[in-house]
């Protein structure tokens, strides 16, 4: 009995293929738990799409990887003097966002990261009067810059990419390969009319992998039933059933990453105002679960077990039984699954 990914593999694999020709050149991100999928299995599809490059996450990500794909491997942590050495092929390409970062690489192939809008990392305009000097003594593969997913203020993407284009150029900066993120296809369209003689190459992860919501699903199996009455203790904290109902036993846990959230940022009065109602049930032990059964997400019975959780399904709603699969609204880059299918 297990938690298991499902997916649709043709329906999947169709997806990759629609995104590969909007953004022609794309590199797959794979980093993380590998989207939900695990590195081995992201590193297969990018080599089915016939991808030169696979975007990892760490240096460690790409010593575990390099089996798996035989292409270039990026990686988009950038480099920093005093961290700690990881033996890896030459066909690894380290992101820099530093003048001293790229001082640290002598001989290396690089990707200098350009600080942009995001301002999480990357070398300033300021800079570039430096880097004439600094590229001398490394591989440069091209330059790179990370777009903010949200533009509040009205801003354009292509813009800012523009501004930057404009002062590498300036600053006589060979612009022969451009990497970027979080561009839509018509915007990186425009970027390649303006700029023929750079090739930009866009970085794409959950468009790529998660971009059809349908075509993979999360199912827990059910392990074991159990009938309560109203007042009924159970459970490690041994609370009292709030009503008759079901105990339902269902595999997954906080080991698979059921149970764990990551922080939202919240735009409108109504998802804000969800979100206070959810702390304050929290606050009584009312944790709604991601499982659902009879159509409705079911309540925790109490906080997810290390492998298993315990469901309560009132009375009115049918009986599940052993071997029964509830669907799980599991959240991919937070999940480990038990099993993979292919369908």
């Amino acid at each position: 009995m297990a938690l298991t990914l499902y997916v649709d593999t043709a329906r999947w694999r169709a997806h990759h293929k629609h995104v590969q020709e909007q953004f022609p050149g794309l590199v797959p991100v794979c980093k993380g738990n590998g989207y939900g999928f695990g590195h081995e299995r992201l590193a297969e599809e990018a080599t089915r799409l016939g991808s030169d490059v696979l975007a990892v996450g760490t240096t460690y990500e790409a010593a575990r990887i390099k089996d798996f794909f035989g292409g270039d491997l990026l990686v988009l942590t950038p480099y920093r003097r005093g961290e700690e050495p990881v033996p890896l092929p030459d066909r690894v390409v380290r992101s820099v966002s530093s003048i001293d970062g790229v001082y640290g690489l002598v001989g290396a192939r690089v990707v200098i990261e350009v600080m942009s809008s995001m301002k999480r990392h990357g070398i300033s305009e300021q800079d570039l009067p430096q880097l004439h000097a600094a590229i001398e003594n490394v591989r440069l593969e091209g330059f790179a810059i990370h777009l903010p997913l949200d533009r509040t203020d009205g801003s354009d993407a292509v813009e800012e990419v523009i501004g930057w284009m404009d002062r590498l150029r300036a600053a006589r900066l060979p612009l022969h390969t451009m990497f970027v993120s979080h561009l839509k296809a018509d915007e990186l369209a425009r970027l390649q009319q303006q700029f023929p003689q750079t090739r930009f190459r866009a970085r794409i992860g959950t468009r790529l992998w998660l971009g059809d919501h349908e075509a993979t699903e999360y199912r827990g199996a059910v392990l074991d039933v159990t009938r309560v009455a109203k007042g009924e203790r159970f459970g490690y904290r041994q609370q009292k059933a709030a009503s008759d109902g079901f105990l339902v036993v269902v595999a997954g846990g906080t080991s698979h990453g059921v149970g764990l959230e990551a922080p939202k940022a919240l735009h409108g009065v109504m998802p804000r105002a969800k979100g206070v109602a959810r702390a304050g049930l929290a606050t009584v032990n009312r944790n709604l679960s991601p499982f659902v059964w009879g159509g409705k997400q079911r309540w925790f019975a109490e906080p997810p077990h290390m492998q298993v959780s315990i469901l309560f399904v009132p009375s009115d709603a049918a009986e599940p039984t052993v071997g029964d699969e509830l669907v799980a609204h599991l959240r991919h880059t937070t999940t480990q699954f038990d099993r993979i299918l292919d369908r």
